[in-house]
């Protein structure tokens, strides 16, 4: 892997439609906007309607030309999700960037009672592309996961952290089990001769909203302006942060369950592989969590 690898050196991406979730802010934002200048069309797939409205005319903006629509989506809400995809209205779809977050919140329930940081993180991104497989043909999906999926594994008796609630322990399971995900997926897609790659990224430090979400909700002045004091010193840019969701999603050879990050232990830098942890890999639990997922969503995957 070319260790310089940077935006300029996206393919051509003309003729091509992506979904970005969470494309309003942040990484999420470069993402669709460098996927734009390289000539994809992009759907901003947003909770919000005016932030999402107002990423659609910053990129615009900043890209003239960009091919680039707005569709309202929560992933905190399986009706929602149902939604976005039943209107979806494009027949082909090349890339799904399962971007979209929540980092370290108080506990609480998304809209059908599932743990917001698990229901949000991975049920939400695991029904939409179940719903959304159907339309992936010779494609790529890309789920973000994170360095702080090493805090735990996930706890498949416990997957609404009922019995326990720490907020960043269920942060580091949401982002074990996007890691699993991928890895059941890239299996299930191996075993039925498909065509599509399924591979994970995570963007090492960067300097977004992510950090200040928890502390924002509870009120806590003094921590965010910490929080925003440690991004503008140590964090990279959202621009650097992307570099590796961009480069599993169209970088030449890019191998499937294969996870990209940041060079430089994990924090910042250009794309390279990254570690992983052991128990990201086990078949075992990939396929029991795939099973839980399919039952609390109501989602099962065409042909897998």
């Amino acid at each position: 892997m070319n260790r310089g690898w940077s935006a300029q050196d996206i393919p051509d991406q003309s003729g091509r439609t992506a979904v970005v979730t969470g494309a309003n802010s942040g990484i999420g934002l470069v993402t669709a906007r460098e996927l734009a200048r390289r000539g994809a069309r992009v759907v901003l797939a947003c909770r919000s309607e005016p932030r999402g409205k107002e990423a659609e005319e910053r990129i615009r903006g900043e890209v003239p030309g960009a091919d680039v629509e707005l569709r309202l989506l929560d992933l905190g809400d399986l009706a929602s999700v149902r939604a976005f995809a039943k209107t979806f209205p494009y027949e082909r779809l090349d890339l799904l960037i399962n971007n979209a977050g929540v980092m370290a919140l108080p506990y609480g329930r998304t809209a059908d009672g599932f743990e917001t940081q698990f229901g949000v993180n991975h049920l939400g991104h695991f029904a939409l592309t179940g719903l959304l497989l159907p339309r992936l043909r010779a494609a790529r999906v890309v789920s973000l996961s994170s360095g702080m999926h090493a805090l735990s594994t996930i706890d498949i008796r416990d997957l609404n952290s009922v019995r326990r609630y720490r907020r960043w322990v269920a942060y580091g399971r949401s982002k074990s089990a996007n890691l699993l995900f991928v890895h059941e997926l890239a299996r299930r897609l191996d075993a039925a001769g498909s065509d599509v790659v399924a591979a994970a990224a995570h963007p090492g430090y960067a300097a977004t909203n992510l950090q200040t979400q928890a502390v924002r909700m509870e009120g806590r002045r003094r921590a965010e302006r910490i929080v925003e004091l440690g991004n503008r010193i140590m964090a990279q840019p959202a621009e650097a942060g992307a570099l590796p969701t961009l480069y599993a999603a169209t970088a030449p050879g890019v191998r499937p369950d294969s996870f990209t990050g940041p060079s430089l232990m994990m924090w910042r830098g250009a794309p390279a592989p990254s570690w992983r942890a052991p128990w990201t890999l086990n078949d075992v639990a990939g396929e029991r969590l795939w099973a839980a997922s399919e039952q609390l969503t109501g989602v099962t995957f065409e042909g897998l």
